[in-house]
């Protein structure tokens, strides 16, 4: 049995998703005339109660789109020091937009109002880079799957309005923070002025985020996404997909929540395992006291595959394609090495 917990990007669409990729009815998006895609943005826009929205490849690039309409070269961002669009998001942010990034250290990639307050350069203090826009990431990918609190968002917002500043949210989870927090899409429409909302990943379509946003900040986004290569042609095909995943797999993101919060307390027994951090989605990160390559390798002689994060550091994620089977088999390997 193989069971792949590298990350929620490695799921394949379910028969029923690929019959909906099937049947669907497609046109060309780059002049806007693909009904699927269409219906996807504006079911999406109206649940997130935003003016706009518009279908990318990737969120990388819907991040980075959004960075590029919320900034002017030479500005700045502020954003924790995990942060997607900082690490892993191949410098997009000082390629695509001229920007620099100001990083805070905050709890497992969550920042505060106070924290964001603080380190806002002075807008006529023309030897630093003016502060233009904020980034939060919801949930947070290095930060082991942690939330942000609805609260401290609105606080967040708040900061923001009072010092010009725009806020992105990265929600590339967004769906996994919102079942594990009973939030819903609204209360983040209401509060970031864009978000970039992913279709793969937890709700397991092949492709896909959408940027959702005002439509003052939006009304450059197509332009955008066309310098940045991501004009596509007969696209509905992969929005169905992601449409089919927003009906139907969402609520059972927390079957993978606890999964995740199972392997976690399992891995909290094993001998090589010297710490586990807070479980509160689909990521468990957890630290070893071995030499960590030697350790995935040796799962991966048992045919379960992960990743190391580096400074003995491991991540596993659990998905759509872990199975209950597959889960009962791993959780009694680990406890052989108790």
């Amino acid at each position: 049995m193989h069971i792949d917990l590298r990350s929620d990007t490695v799921t394949k669409p379910t028969p029923e998703m690929l019959q909906s990729m099937f049947n669907a009815q497609v046109g060309d998006d780059v002049y806007k005339e693909d009904p699927t895609v269409n219906a996807l943005e504006n079911k999406l826009a109206e649940l997130f109660g935003m003016d706009s929205a518009i279908y990318f490849p990737t969120g990388s690039m819907a991040n980075q789109a959004a960075i590029k309409l919320h900034t002017q070269p030479g500005e700045q961002l502020i954003a924790d020091h995990y942060a997607h669009v900082y690490n892993y998001e191949g410098g997009g942010v000082s390629f695509n937009s001229g920007v620099s990034c100001k990083l805070l250290i905050g709890d497992r990639g969550i920042i505060t109002s106070t924290q964001i307050e603080a380190v806002i350069n002075p807008p006529d203090f023309y030897h630093s880079p003016l502060t233009s826009l904020v980034c939060l990431e919801n949930t947070t990918n290095k930060g082991g799957g942690a939330c942000y609190d609805l609260l401290e968002m609105k606080k967040i917002k708040e900061v923001c309005t009072a010092h010009s500043l725009g806020l992105h949210l990265d929600g590339a989870r967004l769906w996994n923070a919102m079942v594990a927090t009973n939030t819903v899409p609204g209360d983040y429409g209401a509060i970031f002025d864009t978000i970039s909302v992913c279709l793969s990943k937890g709700l397991g379509a092949p492709m896909g985020s959408v940027l959702l946003g005002s439509s003052k900040v939006m009304e450059k986004a197509l332009r955008v996404r066309k310098i940045l290569g991501g004009g596509m042609r007969q696209i509905g095909y992969m929005a169905a997909a992601g449409n089919f995943a927003i009906d139907n797999h969402v609520q059972r993101l927390s079957e993978d929540h606890r999964r995740a919060k199972e392997l976690a307390n399992a891995l909290q027994q094993c001998s090589f395992v010297t710490r586990v951090a807070p479980v509160v989605t689909n990521i468990i990160i957890f630290e070893t006291n071995q030499d960590a390559q030697k350790v995935v390798a040796t799962f991966a002689k048992q045919n379960v595959h992960f990743y190391g994060m580096g400074q003995g550091k491991l991540r596993m994620v659990t998905h759509l394609d872990y199975t209950e089977t597959q889960h009962v088999v791993l959780l009694e390997l680990l406890d052989k090495m108790r």
